[in-house]
């Protein structure tokens, strides 16, 4: 049986207010402070870079910066061994081609949409079983 056939569906799905940016920084700079309100607000670290994810008026000056992106919030918290809760999520999206940018908490995930694409996405993923909230 296919993860896709296996993943949960019924999982709500919040809208967050706002647009995004995705950004690069060089794996040496320094990490930049980030306002501490927002709906999301993400910093990885990786031996090559620097992403960073937060409400695009906020992109740190020097960055790459990838703006116009909406935010779904899965209702957490998600148990860690619940599997196939992104595939449930990505598949709609990336049968329709839509392009999309996923991030992990400790309690949920947040998957990133471009923002022209947005209601396409929400229609997806209702269709797939999902309640999505604006």
């Amino acid at each position: 049986m296919p993860d896709s056939a296996r993943a949960p569906r019924g999982l709500a799905l919040d809208l967050l207010p706002g647009t995004f940016a995705i950004c690069r920084l060089p794996a040496d700079a320094p990490l930049p402070a980030l306002p501490p309100t927002g709906a999301v607000r993400s910093i990885t670290v990786t031996a090559r870079e620097i992403s960073i994810v937060c409400p695009e008026a906020d992109a740190p000056a020097g960055a790459e910066v990838d703006g116009g992106w909406s935010a779904l919030y899965l209702a957490g918290p998600v148990p860690f061994d619940l599997a196939g809760v992104l595939v449930s999520v990505l598949a709609p999206l990336s049968a329709a081609s839509l392009g999309v940018f996923a991030l992990s908490t400790f309690d949920s995930d947040v998957v990133l949409v471009r923002s022209e694409t947005l209601d396409r996405a929400m229609a997806l993923l209702s269709e797939a079983g999902h309640a999505v909230r604006r």
